[in-house]
């Protein structure tokens, strides 16, 4: 799988973050709750050590409800506190400002000793681009403040935010990294929607999704697309390769969403964006791609 997605503005900011992170008091670092160790840039905690710390998993309404419950535990186990948001729903939103004041109290009370009162919470916000880091940030503050790219990737400059009387928020541009440490890792960031459509081919990562769903999540594949899980066997048993029945079964797909061209063919690159946009949006179901037992998702 050839991957080139490091875009040059991205080293820059990187630099701009390692320079801001002097005034900084504690970072937030957001993931994606499905994918909590492909979405998390492995370049921040080399920058963060230092830092008080505190994980969000966001999403969390799109992953499962069990797993969502043993990731925050398998963080805790390493000493970040963790919270659990959807930020569409407002969900966590609370209790992620308690935990950063609690985190912090100490250390303001130490500040009010030396007679500095009044001084404010400076919180930074870290993730990689399409984590949900505007829509966290927007409510979070209770305002439309942060600018939500339509495409992944996109960047933005700094901003300071009030969160309440006692935290001001730096806003980041989201970071990508410049290598994947495995395919894997590329795959997990696509069916998700973290890399954009023109690096990795659509109908090839609705192919590695379509053997997945088989693989961890075939009875809520073969609920929303109709399919029976005897049919997928029968397919799977075919003398041929097994990514040719996995072709066949997500082609399958395609016809019972209606997407024939003349001809009767299977139109390949609809049921491709079918079945992304449908996983991305938790249509076909609450799936954690990323279990922390295993912490691999294949």
């Amino acid at each position: 799988m050839n991957i080139n997605w490091y875009p040059g503005h991205m080293a820059k900011t990187r630099r701009q973050i390692e320079e801001d992170l002097k005034i900084i008091d504690i970072v937030i670092e957001l993931l994606d709750a499905r994918i909590p160790i492909s979405s998390q840039n492995p370049d921040i905690a080399a920058i963060t050590k230092r830092k008080k710390k505190i994980i969000v998993l966001n999403k969390c309404d799109l992953a499962d409800e069990k797993q969502n419950q043993l990731w925050v535990k398998h963080f805790e186990k390493e000493g970040v506190p963790t919270v659990l948001t959807d930020s569409n729903s407002g969900k966590g939103i609370e209790q992620c400002i308690r935990k950063i004041e609690d985190i912090m109290s100490r250390d303001l009370k130490e500040q009010v000793n030396r007679g500095r009162i009044g001084r404010k919470i400076r919180a930074m916000i870290l993730g990689i681009p399409n984590v949900g880091k505007s829509s966290f940030i927007n409510r979070i503050s209770k305002r439309a403040t942060a600018g939500v790219g339509n495409k992944p990737g996109i960047t933005k400059q700094k901003q300071w935010i009030r969160i309440n009387d006692k935290i001001e928020l730096l806003d980041t541009p989201g970071v990508l990294w410049p290598k994947f440490e495995s395919e894997e890792v590329a795959l997990n960031l696509a069916f998700t929607g973290t890399i954009k459509e023109d690096i990795l081919e659509r109908v090839d990562i609705a192919y590695y999704l379509t053997k997945f769903l088989i693989e961890k999540e075939i009875e809520k594949l073969c609920e929303r697309y109709k399919i029976s899980e005897e049919f997928i066997q029968k397919k799977l048993k075919q003398n041929q390769p097994e990514n040719e029945n996995i072709y066949e079964i997500m082609l399958e797909i395609g016809k019972k969403r209606g997407c024939i061209l003349s001809g009767g063919r299977i139109d390949e690159e609809k049921t491709a964006k079918i079945l992304l946009e449908e996983f991305k949006n938790g249509v076909i179901g609450k799936i954690t791609i990323e279990c922390p037992i295993r912490n691999v998702s294949f």
